[in-house]
């Protein structure tokens, strides 16, 4: 059996459709290289159990890369400023992350929409978590193809690039990547690649992108490909 490489990504704290998605696949760590693209947390019910699977996954073999969302966390608990800790816990799910690890709203202080950052948020697991996080890289390369969160700056190789365009490009990348090598990513919900909101299949771009967010957390599905054969595979909320 020729070892595949298997690349997912945007799990969003979906735990379940992560562990469902792994036995459809197949997945050998054996055999296969798992390759994660970012973004297992926030708005999903399970971020912190999510974050401890794929630290076991890390350790059996899997490559694990940052998403935007892991930099937005990073952002918030690492020392920023109130606008940091609001832009995570208010306007992008992170209040649900919190709440996995046992903090309570309460404690958050997530009232009438506004989020205020309190003294003694600690735990053990958070910070044996965040320590990962900030081990993380941006993107995984082969001589075949490029794994990253988002996307490549057109005209730049990803070594070349931001750490930061590489976890957030959106538009720049999607129209103007032209390099060499097939570049798989997430961050963008397929629907709106697609232009069609009941399409949550990975996306094949003329300018050899291929995008797998299936917005599992918006109702969508979770996507995996095997890349070098081109099989797809997915799972839904039920």
């Amino acid at each position: 059996m020729s070892k595949r490489t298997l690349a997912i990504s945007d799990i969003h704290g979906e735990l379940d459709l992560l562990d469902r998605l792994l036995k459809q696949t197949g997945y050998d760590p054996a055999v296969d290289q798992l390759v994660l693209l970012g973004d297992y947390i926030d708005r999903g019910p399970k971020s912190m159990q999510t974050l401890e699977r794929v630290m076991e996954l890390h350790a059996a073999g899997a490559i694990v890369l940052k998403g935007n969302h892991e930099d937005l966390m990073l952002r918030a608990l690492d020392g920023g400023g109130e606008d940091d800790w609001k832009r995570w816990i208010v306007r992008n799910g992170g209040y649900v992350t919190l709440q996995s690890y046992g903090f309570t709203e309460r404690q958050l202080r997530i009232e009438t929409g506004e989020a205020f950052r309190q003294p003694g948020l600690e735990s053990d697991t958070l910070e044996r978590h965040l320590n990962f996080v900030r081990s993380l890289p941006s993107y995984y390369e082969t001589d075949e193809f490029v794994c990253v969160h988002a996307g490549i700056p057109p005209g730049k190789s990803a070594e070349q690039s931001d750490p930061s365009d590489l976890i957030w490009i959106r538009e720049d990348f999607h129209k103007g990547y032209n390099g060499a090598k097939k570049v798989i990513f997430g961050h963008t919900p397929t629907r709106g690649l697609h232009g069609d909101p009941d399409n949550n299949d990975p996306y094949y771009g003329r300018n050899r992108i291929i995008g797998i967010d299936g917005g599992a957390v918006f109702e969508g599905q979770l996507n995996a490909l095997a890349i070098e054969s081109g099989e797809t595979f997915y799972v839904k909320n039920e």
